[in-house]
């Protein structure tokens, strides 16, 4: 298909790239798409609805993913005007569609240890309090906006609570985490890499565990144990019990989004969690 919108990701495209065509990707989100230049070259433009959204992507390719090269996309070029960003698509298909319990799936997740290894080896703060108190801060914020929300009920919250307490007496790791990190923003082929960095910053190096170890790792723990081959750093006694506590975090922000998004399947999953933590 002939590209000749006035969609902003597609006029940055023409700009630097001249004629370019558009390749359909169902499995993309409707703010990105993916684009066919004459050479055959594939990129991909994706415009954020979110100034803070965009400026954070922007930096953490232009700053991190310096650690990450041949496993990320590149930044070919930008448009702050309407927040919009080009990059180079990576190979391969998405983890996520790999068939469950397959030697492809699993290979997926050792592959996503391995990459996650290096961005957090090259960029981990040592142990320190400042840490936690900072999570236990904003994981408290969650909290009173699912209590607001009446999402959940006074026992839930002193649970939730009793965990954020946990958090914020607790020395632990920091890095430069993805923060989204999952089969769906891996890709897997002739190499294997990542995308998706519109959440990326310094925070506990644990946390980029948590939506894996509750959304992927509870029915398949053979998956946690690839992971962990790839990353080179298994969890410690004193981490895996923080992982329950980083649980509760996601329980609370999955309720929280899922009620604002009116996603039942967000919604139904924090309940989950937050049914296991209980």
């Amino acid at each position: 298909m002939i590209a000749t919108s006035d969609d902003p990701r597609i006029r940055l495209a023409q700009h630097l790239l001249g004629a370019v065509e558009i390749a359909p990707d169902p499995l993309l989100p409707p703010r990105v798409v993916r684009l066919a230049a004459s050479d055959g070259r594939h990129f991909v433009a994706k415009q954020h609805a979110e100034r803070d959204r965009y400026a954070g992507e922007l930096h953490a390719y232009r700053t991190w993913g310096t650690h990450l090269i041949g496993h990320t996309p590149k930044l070919v070029g930008r448009d702050d005007a309407s927040r919009t960003l080009l990059f180079t698509a990576l190979t391969g298909d998405r983890a996520d569609t790999a068939a469950p319990g397959s030697p492809e799936e699993e290979l997926a997740h050792h592959e996503a240890g391995r990459i996650l290894g290096k961005l957090h080896r090259a960029t981990t703060v040592p142990q320190n309090s400042a840490v936690g108190a900072a999570l236990a801060e904003r994981f408290q914020s969650w909290v009173d906006r699912a209590v607001h929300a009446d999402l959940i009920d006074a026992a839930e919250e002193n649970l939730l609570k009793h965990h954020a307490a946990i958090l914020g007496n607790s020395h632990m790791d920091s890095a430069v985490c993805h923060l989204d990190y999952q089969p769906r923003n891996w890709l897997i082929g002739n190499t294997s890499g990542i995308c998706d960095f519109e959440h990326m910053r310094h925070d506990a190096r644990l946390r980029d565990f948590a939506r894996l170890e509750f959304r992927h790792w509870q029915a398949a723990p053979h998956l946690r144990t690839a992971f962990f081959d790839g990353y080179r750093r298994p969890p410690n006694d004193t981490e895996r019990r923080l992982l329950e506590s980083f649980g509760a975090i996601e329980a609370a922000t999955a309720l929280v989004k899922g009620h604002q998004e009116n996603d039942p399947t967000l919604s139904k999953h924090g309940r989950t969690v937050l049914s296991r933590l209980t």
